[in-house]
């Protein structure tokens, strides 16, 4: 069984994800600096989530990408 994110989680990942679509990499701390850079108003315990479910969504667009490429 998969880890269970909160809808609150997720939607702030999916809109930052949307709003700067080429500033997250699949790297957790490079993604909590960012964070961290947008000054959100978020508990920190939150921030490192976001950064998380942020990482795996990164992670599974580039398998996705990859296995279409080749």
């Amino acid at each position: 069984m998969g880890k269970v994110r909160t809808e609150l989680v997720k939607r702030i990942s999916l809109e930052l994800m949307e709003r700067y679509p080429e500033a997250f990499t699949d790297d957790f701390e490079e993604n909590k600096r960012f964070l961290i850079e947008l000054n959100l108003d978020i508990s920190k315990r939150l921030r490192n989530r976001v950064a998380g479910y942020i990482t795996r969504a990164v992670k599974r667009r580039k398998a996705l990408e990859g296995e279409v490429e080749e």
